[in-house]
């Protein structure tokens, strides 16, 4: 039986920017929903004994299997998100994940605007995710329950654009939360530890020869 994670602070913490209300609603309703409906649906099921990681793998992609892969998806990305926020977060980029920003999509500002772009253009509920593949950072958006290491892209961080993360603060106005995201609440000690952990696990189990900052799949959180 899978149980539903702590948040990792206080559900009043992320005020003003994201209200108490708010994340009760969406870590004890919404993310608690899918934990619940999963272990409904895996009662007598061979993948009721896998790591929750494995779940989403081995039901990605089947039919018959779609269910239980949108709630294993959904009760991990929530739990992605909420770690990728934290009290008195945001501003420019930090640590090892700062160059490579650099490097591939430029300065805070252009950072800023090609996540932001992203956000604004994708049509829908789900995500906005900084990830890495093969040395490189980028950004990236998923429908639904999808989530970026099904497509050998190691996630850093997310932000969650699906309406009830957003609706009682924000109103329709998905813009604005994504702001109040990136200046105040986006995590980077969580996007440089997950950059970390996916260049570990590569280096465990590639060449030596391979670029230090590739990022393997690998999904990091558990």
């Amino acid at each position: 039986m899978f149980t539903l994670p702590k948040l990792p602070y206080a559900e009043e913490a992320l005020e003003p920017h994201i209200s108490a209300e708010t994340v009760a609603l969406h870590h004890g309703k919404h993310h608690k929903g899918y934990i619940d409906t999963l272990n409904k649906l895996l009662v007598g099921d061979a993948l009721a004994d896998l790591p929750l990681k494995d779940v989403i793998h081995q039901s990605h992609g089947l039919a018959a299997r779609q269910t239980i892969f949108n709630n294993a998806a959904q009760s991990w990305n929530h739990d992605f998100f909420w770690k990728s926020m934290k009290p008195d977060g945001g501003g420019a980029p930090t640590g090892d994940i700062k160059m490579l920003i650099e490097r591939e999509i430029g300065d805070d500002a252009a950072f800023r605007s090609a996540f932001s772009e992203a956000a604004a253009k994708h049509f829908g509920s789900g995500w906005v995710w900084l990830v890495a593949t093969d040395g490189a950072v980028g950004i990236v958006t998923t429908h639904d329950a999808e989530l970026p290491a099904l497509n050998v892209q190691t996630p850093l961080l997310c932000c969650d654009l699906w309406e009830h993360a957003y609706y009682l603060d924000y109103q329709n106005r998905r813009a604005d939360f994504v702001t109040a995201f990136l200046d105040q609440l986006l995590n980077w000690d969580f996007a440089n530890a997950n950059l970390a952990a996916a260049a570990s696990a590569m280096n465990e189990e590639t060449p030596t020869d391979v670029e230090p900052n590739a990022a393997p799949f690998v999904i990091v959180a558990s």
